[in-house]
């Protein structure tokens, strides 16, 4: 009697404590939504009082084919081991997981569902196992596992004790998880905005900013603090179309995503043009919460279409001077007017020549610079050689210099080796560059100079000319462009020159810089890597 009372005592005392200990971890899951500070509370409690070696947790993988036993979550003495997983049904905790009940083992090699490989993997020797589920509604997400229990064996008492535990441990992992991914897509979401191009803003119903992303802060020309909780029709000014009226649009829109295109007020005064589209959040039940407004700058839309007008003015005024004196010369040797005049014949027939030699070369130009745009991107595998480019390339460009009175050098290494690009494509590239010097170069010199450096031929083509305002070099290789002072010298051309020679280089790899001062002459520097040739 006296023995069966203390057993009922230390019974009654032991339940006490696993009370408590279930009551103290249910309570303190409850305070974080870390997942490791979940494992941290659970793990060392559970332990002591099932007198266990280790407590290892395993959660099912997106998949929800595998339970992966997390190496940052494994109990000691296989907290050092590589990352341990089993497929749904194999292995203890494959059976669980798949079943959905526990399982006590206390021996586990005698246990046909024991699989052995992570002892023979690690070291580690298994004895005795208790395994229960970690359910949500009657859904496992992962398994609870005690292994080798030090003194006797694990019971029904223990499989209870970790029923009871499993429950609040499974809802708090499932929250921290939960808690995990949303906190990874607001950072996702939040990346996204303030690293879009376009300018973002988002408002209440009653106009007060939540949130500017970096692109319209830039484009209103004011930092987040001024931006924060200020209405946004005081923040954002248009014309023609006022904003706030705009904003009322969008409020009252119906599965529409209303547009504005116009100006927008910088903070400075200056106006920018600007397409801004706005929708609206709904809470739910078609209740609005928030606005959401993107600002998408035109001034690059723009700046190209005023750059391709300038582009068909320039076409249309090339094209029309050499037809016009093509016309002319033509209708003077049709009327007569050298009749029985050879040389003077011959001097109209030879300017006819002369511009319909420009009239081809302006067309070949084109087709060029549409050819080009086609092979945009791509790197081909063309070789070429550079010492008969310039053999051929050279001696008229040098004759075309000495008759405008220039000095014209050139420096080039003899036996240079094949380098990337058909040498028609390396022609091209040189005597643009190399025209462009001449015709830029009122008096002093143009000079050429190629050598091998390295891996790279390393071509410099130096002149004196009129030089490149600094404002200008950034836009150089941009298509159309042409700087203010070639316009304002009546320097011919048609801007495309300069574009053709970067998607050419761009087709073998190559690179071009330049350097260069308004009035004291520009420096172009190109490299072409070597091409490996197999013989």
């Amino acid at each position: 009697l006296f023995l069966e009372r203390a057993f009922l005592r230390q019974r009654s005392d032991q339940q006490a404590v696993e009370f408590s200990i279930i009551s103290d971890i249910s309570h303190s899951l409850t305070s974080t939504l870390n997942l490791e500070e979940i494992i941290a509370q659970v793990t060392y409690a559970v332990r002591r009082v099932l007198g266990a070696e280790s407590l290892t947790i395993g959660l099912t993988d997106p998949s929800g084919e595998k339970i992966v036993f997390v190496e940052a979550l494994m109990g000691p003495g296989l907290r050092d081991v590589p990352s341990i997983s089993f497929k749904i049904g194999q292995g203890i905790a494959g059976w669980v997981a798949l079943h959905g009940e526990p399982a006590i083992v206390n021996d586990a090699y005698a246990d046909r569902r024991f699989s052995s490989r992570v002892d023979r993997d690690t070291g580690f020797l298994t004895n005795s196992v208790l395994c229960v589920p970690l359910k949500v509604e009657q859904r496992v997400i992962g398994v609870l596992e005690a292994i080798n229990k030090h003194n006797g064996e694990f019971d029904e008492n223990d499989s209870r004790l970790l029923q009871a535990i499993s429950g609040p441990l499974a809802v708090a992992i499932e929250n921290a998880l939960l808690h995990s991914d949303v906190l990874a897509e607001k950072r996702r979401i939040e990346t996204i905005f303030a690293r879009m191009s376009e300018g973002l803003l988002t408002a209440k119903v009653d106009g007060r900013v939540t949130a500017a992303n970096n692109a319209l802060l830039g484009l209103l020309d004011m930092s987040s603090e001024e931006a924060n909780d200020q209405l946004a029709t005081e923040i954002v000014l248009t014309r023609p179309t006022d904003f706030a009226e705009f904003f009322e649009s969008v409020k009252s829109a119906e599965g529409d995503v209303p547009q504005l295109a116009g100006d927008l007020r910088q903070g400075d005064g200056h106006f920018v043009p600007v397409l801004i589209s706005g929708s609206t959040i709904d809470r739910g039940h078609g209740e609005i919460d928030e606005l959401v407004f993107v600002f998408s700058d035109l001034r690059q839309i723009r700046e190209v279409e005023r750059m391709r007008d300038d582009f068909f003015h320039n076409i249309v005024h090339e094209l029309r001077t050499p037809l016009a004196t093509i016309l002319m010369y033509a209708r003077l040797l049709r009327d007569g007017r050298a009749t029985g005049d050879e040389l003077k014949a011959h001097r109209f027939l030879g300017i006819i020549e002369r511009e319909s030699d420009r009239l081809q070369k302006m067309v070949r130009q084109m087709l060029i610079l549409a050819k080009l745009e086609a092979d945009h991107n791509l790197v081909k595998d063309e070789t070429g050689y550079l010492n008969p480019v310039f053999e051929q390339l050279l001696p008229p460009l040098a004759d075309r210099a000495s008759v405008k009175g220039l000095v014209f050098r050139q420096k080039i290494q003899l036996d240079l080796p094949a380098t990337k690009g058909s040498e028609d494509t390396l022609y091209m590239i040189f005597k643009n560059l190399v025209e462009n010097s001449i015709n830029f170069t009122p008096s002093g010199s143009v000079s050429v100079d190629a050598r091998l450096m390295g891996n790279v031929v390393r071509v410099e083509v130096e002149d004196q000319g009129i030089g490149i305002p600094r404002e200008a070099i950034p836009n150089l290789f941009q298509r159309f462009y042409r700087a203010q002072s070639a316009v304002e010298r009546g320097i011919a051309g048609t801007g495309l020159g300069l574009y053709m020679v970067k998607e050419a280089l761009e087709t073998c790899a190559g690179t071009i810089r330049v350097e260069s001062k308004e009035s004291q002459g520009s420096k172009f520097v190109v490299t072409i890597p070597v091409a490996h040739v197999v013989v």
